[in-house]
């Protein structure tokens, strides 16, 4: 029988899949922390500039690209005590042959990530 992904395993998935993106970009990671409901996930460095990433795996029908506002604005004021940028990434996962469906252990999966977006 197949086994859905557990919330923390679709989150580790989630941060596995920003953290190639942002080892692509150049970032330098200052620190990483994959527990939910710890944020930021990602402290990185790039270009000498201190970046918070918050992760957040998302499932259908949720918006992946839809953030709290209120939330990354709290975000926001942490991060400008370090002088670092603010950024959202959520990963939307679904199942591979339907979006719609869980995530299965050992199945293929799909995704619906847009990458970093800046909180301003």
């Amino acid at each position: 029988m197949s086994q859905e992904l557990s919330k923390q395993e679709l989150h580790n998935l989630a941060m596995n899949i920003v953290g190639e993106d942002m080892k692509a970009q150049g970032f330098e990671f200052m620190g990483v922390n994959s527990k939910i409901g710890k944020d930021p996930q990602f402290v990185g460095l790039k270009d000498k500039d201190l970046h918070f990433v918050i992760v957040r795996a998302v499932s259908y029908p949720q918006d992946a690209n839809a953030y709290d506002p209120v939330f990354m604005q709290t975000i926001k004021q942490h991060a400008d005590k370090f002088e670092a940028k603010t950024y959202y990434a959520g990963v939307g996962l679904g199942n591979g042959t339907d979006y719609a469906k869980k995530v299965v252990k050992d199945e293929d999966y799909t995704m619906v990530y847009k990458g970093l977006q800046e909180i301003i």
